[in-house]
């Protein structure tokens, strides 16, 4: 009975994704015929033909798509374990993976990575960037220790702890005739056209902006969304729009845009660290604790 190793699924994935034995093997830089040769090898452990070749085409087979996806995960699974045994090789000796938001980026992520590697240097670190909604996602699945991103957050069955805590600034067009204040009062925004994220990408810190302008006395009249600050900025920049953003948003120093304080405002924007209080590790406490010694 033929055996099947990971050369074995490495070669079949490349024709499975190519849909062209050249192209594969191309991919693989081998040469056509043992790529064949090995394709043929796992259709005979398998017992089941795994692609129909014709002379226009090649196409995955049911067994063939039925294999792909468990193919895929072997091989990912057994690329983390020998990532693993060469940190481990090299003195690393545990990992943490922190998710983060573009905003949670400039909320403190920097401060906190690099406290924590001055103190955990031997603590292999992997650094994933996301939407909230997606972070929020991965931390349930188990695709990252923690997720740095703007609270309040409904996190369910995870927990979610508040790392810092900021005020929140008006951002302007360099031309507007607010710039000349060094204070504004939120409600000489009320007849602004506002630049805003969509709801659905973090509602509990859209619905704080949009409590912010309430109790002012006014509801925001959204003319443009964006789900990412850059966009956001580069829209207010073009005189499309007003909006808040957390303090921290300044370090872009974005051309076009002024930040000014305002007044009138007490609510402030959350940095949260939400994570799953069954796989806390040791890396993950150490990060936590560095994370609230930088609130």
């Amino acid at each position: 009975m033929e055996t099947v190793d990971l050369r074995h699924l490495r070669y079949f994935v490349a024709v499975a994704e190519e849909l062209h034995f050249s192209r594969a093997a191309r991919r693989l830089n081998v040469s056509q015929p043992p790529l064949s040769q090995q394709i043929r090898q796992l259709e005979r452990a398998i017992g089941a033909p795994l692609f129909v070749r014709t002379s226009r085409r090649v196409e995955l087979t049911p067994a063939g798509t039925a294999l792909l996806d468990g193919a895929r995960r072997t091989l990912a699974e057994a690329a983390r374990s020998l990532d693993a045994a060469m940190r481990a090789g090299r003195g690393e000796v545990d990992r943490l993976r922190i998710g983060y938001t573009g905003s949670g980026a400039l909320g403190g992520l920097v401060e906190m990575v690099r406290a924590f590697r001055a103190t955990y240097p031997l603590i292999h670190l992997e650094m994933i960037e996301g939407t909230t909604e997606s972070q929020l996602e991965a931390v349930e699945r188990d695709l990252v220790d923690v997720a740095l991103v703007r609270g309040p957050v409904a996190v369910g069955r995870a927990r979610a702890e508040v790392v810092r805590r900021e005020a929140f600034v008006a951002a302007l067009p360099h031309d507007h005739r607010l710039v000349p204040r060094n204070i504004i009062p939120i409600a000489a925004l009320a007849n602004e056209p506002w630049v805003l994220f969509p709801r659905h990408i973090a509602p509990p810190h859209h619905d704080v902006l949009t409590g912010i302008c309430q109790r002012a006395g006014f509801e925001p009249k959204v003319a443009h969304e964006s789900a990412e600050y850059d966009t956001i900025l580069t829209l207010v920049a073009a005189g499309l729009g007003v909006t808040l953003v957390p303090a921290s948003v300044r370090r872009l120093r974005f051309e076009g845009v002024e930040f000014r304080r305002l007044s009138g405002v007490q609510a402030t924007a959350e940095l949260a660290a939400v994570y799953q209080p069954h796989r806390l590790s040791r890396a993950l406490s150490a990060f936590l604790s560095i994370a609230a010694a930088k609130r």
